[in-house]
């Protein structure tokens, strides 16, 4: 049984998880934050595998992303520093990146290489579902990598049962059309928009990302789903001197 699988089965539990980029600040610093963010309280991890046309990122992801490829990033090099992942880390861990570098990487290359590390999943935005569905689930199906896929407020029913039958793990519910770095702005629509997802009482968890920088953000998104992710604000606390030793401090305070 995957990681994944027992922390969704928290009932009470509102589920914090933590995106950042691989590379960034420095090329070896992934397994290192990664092992620091679950001492701090992080209930899951999402790992940015860069790119060099992050089109739904805001400018802050955007900016690690170049970072990180100067700094020597490669898919290869990311699963060769995850050898070290499950010695140090126990939450469970998705990947989450554009397509066109795993197509480069090989489709089974990849979702065996996420095995062989303990990758419990992978958030992959712009793979199309049809294509996923006709090309590439038998591949993660044998491999045991759950495909995480999006819903937004324009996304239709018919659809989004269908995303909670191909699932099996989480669904990523946006907040918003707009890119990461947004500030959540819970408004009417919004809340119709989420109180019409948590109404469906989909098969899978709903988990909420996109605008949550806060305790604020973070409790109200969680008043509709059971998580909520956090990119933008802990990829700028990277970029802060002896961010290390400030990162329990963050977690701390969003889940305060």
């Amino acid at each position: 049984m995957l990681a994944h699988k027992n922390i969704f089965q928290d009932g009470q539990r509102k589920l914090l998880s933590i995106y950042f980029t691989a590379g960034y600040p420095d090329l070896d610093s992934t397994v290192t934050i990664a092992e620091e963010l679950e001492k701090s309280g992080a209930d899951f991890l999402e790992i940015g595998f860069p790119y060099s046309d992050p089109v739904a990122d805001g400018p802050v992801i955007q900016h690690s992303s170049e970072t990180a490829l100067r700094n020597g990033m490669t898919l290869t090099l990311l699963f060769e520093q995850l050898k070290a992942l499950r010695s140090r880390v126990s939450i469970p861990v998705f990947l989450m990146g554009y397509f066109n570098p795993v197509l480069q990487f090989g489709v089974e290359n990849f979702c065996r290489s996420c095995a062989a590390v303990g990758i419990d999943g992978v958030i992959i935005p712009d793979l199309p579902m049809y294509e996923y569905e006709e090309l590439y689930q038998e591949t993660f199906y044998k491999h045991g990598v759950s495909n995480i896929f999006l819903v937004t407020p324009q996304t239709s029913t018919e659809r989004i049962r269908k995303i909670d039958k191909l699932s099996k793990s989480f669904i990523y519910l946006l907040s918003s059309n707009a890119t990461t770095g947004k500030n959540l702005e819970v408004g009417e629509s919004s809340s119709a928009y989420f109180k019409r997802l948590k109404d469906m009482e989909l098969s899978n968890p709903l988990v909420i990302g996109f605008g949550i920088s806060n305790a604020k953000t973070f409790g109200q998104a969680t008043n509709y789903a059971k998580g909520a992710i956090i990119g933008t604000a802990f990829v700028k606390l990277l970029a802060e001197d002896d961010y290390l030793s400030k990162i329990r401090g963050f977690i701390a305070a969003i889940k305060s």
